[in-house]
């Protein structure tokens, strides 16, 4: 695989410091069922890396310490580290807001047919990856027949009130097939939930638009095709400064698997550490230190959170 992270380091992207902590984003390891050609972790059933308990415990003892509100739980799958449930559940009597970043297809893996179950008992919100409402679309970015067992997860979600009842959100998540800009996100949730009721009866809450990131397996096929400095030059080409003030890592931490931080999910896959350290920093030092003011370390992907309507894990900053 082709590593974009020397192309991205040289940046002249504008500075930014954090606010005060609201979310952990922990990726529990990048064990998946699905191997997607847009996933910028290159996640995939032959990676093994997860999160321990010990490890977990640290996590919630930073939430406490900061008073986190939430607590975003990606991978990988996150469902397949084998403490998730543990996790979500001591989370939850935390008071901890939860969310699963599920691929869908997860539902239907053998030994996890009572997930679904699983989270709507414990009030968990499920943000699930959908990048197209087109069956073919879906099969040719994440492999044969993940559509259709996509399509049976929703369905599962829906029948526990899931995308129907305010307090069961079921947000679905859109990400171009190649190198371009997102579509205007609240035109595409239209045609999604249009199509998705008109079709299959289904439901949902909200869709969130997120740009593909030049690093690790998307970056690597724009590097292989020649066409990276294409893409960065869209990125950047499309850069609103009104989208800077929106930043997620300005109040989002991501934790690694390890334990590490770093101000978001894309700068953990660059390996570019908290504080403007050369060194990953851990969990602990957010037992000794408020993170609020510290630098966010940038890079020329920064340019893929500001283009156009504006990306985070949370859709449009638009």
């Amino acid at each position: 695989m082709l590593d974009t992270r020397s192309h991205l380091l040289e940046t002249d992207f504008l500075p930014v410091r954090r606010r005060a902590l609201e979310t952990l984003q922990a990726n529990l390891g990048y064990r998946c069922n699905l191997s997607c050609s847009h996933c910028h972790v290159a996640a995939g059933p032959k990676r093994s890396e997860a999160m321990s308990r010990a490890t977990m415990e640290r996590l919630l003892e930073v939430a406490r310490h900061h008073r986190v509100t939430t607590l975003d739980l990606t991978g990988g799958a996150p469902e397949l580290n084998p403490d998730f449930r543990w996790l979500v559940t001591q989370a939850r009597e935390q008071g901890l807001h939860v969310i699963d970043r599920c691929n869908l297809v997860i539902l239907s893996e053998p030994g996890q047919e009572d997930l679904a179950d699983f989270l709507a008992a414990h009030a968990v919100e499920v943000v699930a990856s959908l990048p197209c409402y087109l069956g073919e679309n879906v099969d040719r970015q994440r492999g044969k027949g993940t559509f259709a067992a996509s399509l049976e997860g929703l369905r599962r979600l829906n029948a526990l009130g899931y995308g129907r009842r305010p307090e069961r959100p079921l947000n679905l998540v859109f990400n171009p097939q190649g190198p371009d800009l997102p579509p205007p996100q609240a035109a595409l949730e239209a045609d999604y939930r249009q199509h998705l009721k008109r079709e299959y009866g289904i439901d949902f809450t909200r869709l969130l638009t997120m740009t593909n990131m030049p690093i690790r397996r998307f970056g690597s096929v724009l590097l292989s095709r020649g066409g990276f400095d294409d893409y960065m030059a869209l990125l950047r080409g499309a850069y609103r400064e009104e989208n800077r003030a929106g930043l997620m890592c300005r109040t989002l931490i991501s934790v690694d698997w390890q334990g590490q931080l770093y101000d978001c999910d894309f700068n953990q896959m660059l390996a570019l550490p908290m504080a403007g350290g050369r060194e990953p920093v851990g969990l602990e030092r957010l037992l000794e230190e408020d993170p609020a003011g510290w630098p966010v370390a940038t890079a020329g992907h920064c340019y893929g959170c500001t283009a156009g309507q504006g990306s985070s894990c949370s859709g449009a900053l638009e």
